[in-house]
């Protein structure tokens, strides 16, 4: 694994690098705004709700935007440095901010950062390897990015048991996004064939391959079970794990996906990517049926938890290597602007449903639905996408 790592090109690194600082200085900041909202600016729990709403809508909106963009302008370089520049920067100005209002208008810029730099980021990447390391490149991109979602939130609890006030903290985070875009500006643009015509958009993705079109339909089922992780969370409360273990339950989960994330995503690269996301979408649906199953024992959630970020090492660097296969020559910021917008986007209908199915039927209904959603998937993507038989050539 350490030769392989050491054989990834400099762009690949780098973006690793990137995420990982930028993923430390994101979740420095995104666990304490409830705190800072409920305490500081006395807003409430409707606040942030519309806060966090317009935020990811926005963020995958602007997604596909940008990758079609990034295609027709043949340039991916400026899209990665302008959209971490703009999140980095917003966040530490969180701590100016003197009504509820202002963190809206801030989150806003985070994720319209995050929106213009995700899906040319990912084509970046996808185009700086060959095919058979792409599983090895997003996964070692993940890993970092989930490395980052650890030291984040440790670093807030350190300095919150050190007594620094919340503002304080969110001026802690222009550091690493300081680093953020000093490495982004080292970011190489990466050589494309020349454009024989120019693409037209097409909202019906007919100028995207078969394949693609299919596996994007049975990722949106997968999705629609895969609600807000937040849920969780709420059920580990219920389970009677106390709120100062919680955060912890969550640097667990991130941790295993870190130290996993590299090694499961490039065994798509031997294995096959429907192999590797079939297995650990089904993970995913023993976990959620087992979530909605146990008693109240808080012992048993760690390794639960342990459990679930062994689903996300499995599946989120091949998700992204399977749209870098599909995707055609020079389409690879549209292919990727498709892949989360259809991630994002239906992340809310399925928070919705599932928070519906939890509150009039039972948690088991909710987790069992969730569960259904990811075993259907995993046939589809096996028995009708057959990624493997079917990728451009």
């Amino acid at each position: 694994m350490k030769a392989l790592l050491r054989a990834l090109p400099r762009t690949v690194l780098l973006l690793g690098l990137i995420s990982l600082f930028n993923d430390t200085a994101g979740e420095l900041v995104y666990p304490l705004l409830p705190l800072y909202l409920a305490t500081v600016l006395m807003a409430g729990p409707r606040a942030l709700g519309l806060i966090e709403g317009v935020a990811e809508a926005v963020s995958s909106l602007v997604k596909l935007g940008a990758g079609v963009l990034a295609d027709r302008m043949r340039r991916m370089r400026v899209w990665v440095i302008g959209g971490y520049s703009v999140a980095g920067l917003a966040r530490p100005l969180l701590a100016l901010t003197a009504a509820w209002p202002g963190v809206l208008l801030l989150r806003f810029a985070d994720r319209l950062g995050k929106g213009l730099r995700s899906a040319p980021r990912d084509a970046l990447i996808s185009a700086s390897v060959a095919p058979d390391r792409r599983g090895l490149a997003f996964g070692f991109h993940r890993a970092m990015d989930n490395l980052g979602a650890v030291i984040g939130p440790l670093a807030a609890a350190g300095l919150l048991a050190l007594g620094m006030p919340i503002r304080h903290i969110f001026w802690v985070a222009i550091i690493p996004a300081a680093l953020v875009v000093a490495l982004a500006l080292a970011v190489p643009e990466p050589a494309q064939a020349p454009q024989l015509k120019a693409m037209r958009f097409d909202w019906r993705l007919r100028d995207q391959h078969p394949a693609l079109r299919r596996y994007l339909v049975v990722l949106g089922l997968f999705t629609l079970g895969n609600s807000s992780n937040m849920f969780l969370l709420l059920r580990a409360h219920q389970l009677g794990v106390s709120d100062v273990q919680i955060p912890l339950l969550w640097a667990l989960m991130s941790g295993v996906a870190a130290l996993l994330s590299t090694h499961l995503s490039s065994l798509s690269d031997r294995l096959g990517r429907a192999r590797v996301i079939g297995v650990g979408w089904a993970v995913y649906a023993g976990f959620y049926l087992l979530f909605g199953l146990l008693p109240a024992r808080p012992v048993l959630l760690w390794p639960m938890f342990g459990f679930y970020g062994l689903f996300l090492a499995a599946t989120e660097g091949a998700e992204k290597a399977l749209v870098g296969d599909l995707a055609h020559a020079g389409q690879g910021g549209t292919a990727f602007g498709w892949y989360n917008l259809v991630v994002g986007l239906l992340l809310l209908p399925a928070s919705v449903l599932f928070g519906w199915l939890w509150q009039h039927l039972s948690p088991l209904a909710a987790f069992g639905f969730s569960a259904g959603c990811a075993l259907t998937a995993v046939l589809l993507l096996l028995f009708w996408v057959r990624p493997a038989q079917s990728a451009p050539g």
